[in-house]
C-alpha cells in the first residue's frame, strides 16, 4: 500500500518528541507513586509496565502520523471506518458489550438484570489498568479501562490515515487496505480467542492474554505506522 504519510523523518515530528517524553515522564511519575503507596497491591512489575506500554507506543505512532490531505467525503468515510474499527476492537475485548436477546425484545436482557445490578460503577487500580468506568445496562454494557481505550483509540486514528491514502489510489489503494496486515492483526486474533472459548487452549493462555494482546497490539501499531514507509523504500 503504498503510503507517504508516516514512518519518516521530519523536522515537524521534533517537537512532538518533547510530548511523548512529557507522556513519559507522567507515566513514571504515576507509576512511582502507585508503588510507594500501595505496594502490597502490585501483583508483578509486567502489571505496571504493560499500560506503560500501550499508552507510550500508541502516542508515540499517533505523533509520528500525518493522514493525507483529502476531500471532505474521503475524510467522513475514512472516520467511520475508524469508529466501526475502534467498535469491533472494543467489543473483542469485552470493553462494549449488547444483549441482541433484549435489544429485540426477548426476555434473555430481564433475566441477566436480576442476576447482576444495573448502572454506573467506578473502582481505582494501578495507573493504565485504572480508574475504571463501568455501566451495567440492560441492553449495552460498557467498561473503560484507560490503556486499553487509549491503544485501541490509536489503532483507529491509524487505520483512519491508512483509508485515506487508500482513497487517492482508488481500487489499488483498496485492495491494500484490504491486505493490510497491521489493520487486521487485532481483529484476527481477537476473532480466534473468542472462537476458542472456553477450550484448554484459552485456559492455558489465560495467565499470558495480557502479554499476547500487548504483542499483538504492539506488531499492530508499528506496521500501521512503519510498514508503508518501509514497503515504499523496498520497491525503490
Amino acid at each position: 500500500m503504498a503510503t507517504s504519510y508516516a514512518g519518516r523523518l521530519d523536522p515537524r515530528h521534533a517537537p512532538r518528541l518533547w510530548w511523548l517524553a512529557a507522556l513519559c515522564w507522567v507515566e513514571a511519575l504515576a507509576v512511582g507513586a502507585y508503588l510507594y503507596a500501595a505496594p502490597e497491591r502490585v501483583e508483578s512489575l509486567r502489571y505496571l509496565f504493560y499500560p506503560f506500554v500501550w499508552i507510550t507506543v500508541g502516542a508515540a505512532a499517533v505523533l509520528w502520523t500525518d493522514p493525507p490531505r483529502a476531500s471532505g467525503r474521503a475524510r467522513l468515510a475514512a472516520g467511520g471506518v475508524a469508529v466501526a474499527y475502534f467498535v469491533t476492537l472494543a467489543s473483542l475485548a469485552g470493553l462494549v458489550s449488547v444483549d441482541f436477546a433484549a435489544l429485540l425484545g426477548g426476555s434473555h436482557g430481564h433475566v441477566a438484570t436480576a442476576r447482576h445490578p444495573t448502572g454506573w460503577q467506578f473502582s481505582l487500580a494501578a495507573p493504565g489498568w485504572g480508574p475504571r468506568v463501568g455501566y451495567a445496562g440492560e441492553v449495552v454494557s460498557g467498561t473503560f479501562v484507560p490503556y486499553r481505550v487509549a491503544g485501541y483509540l490509536a489503532l483507529a486514528y491509524l487505520v483512519y490515515a491508512a483509508v485515506l491514502d487508500a482513497a487517492k489510489s482508488a481500487l489499488s489503494g483498496a485492495l491494500g487496505l484490504v491486505s493490510c496486515v497491521g489493520c487486521t492483526f487485532p481483529l484476527v486474533g481477537g476473532l480466534v480467542a473468542g472462537a476458542a472459548g472456553g477450550t484448554g487452549v484459552v485456559s492455558a493462555l489465560q495467565a499470558l492474554s495480557v502479554d499476547i494482546s500487548t504483542l499483538v497490539f504492539v506488531v499492530a501499531a508499528a506496521l500501521l505506522a512503519f510498514g508503508p514507509s518501509l514497503a515504499e523504500r523496498a520497491r525503490r
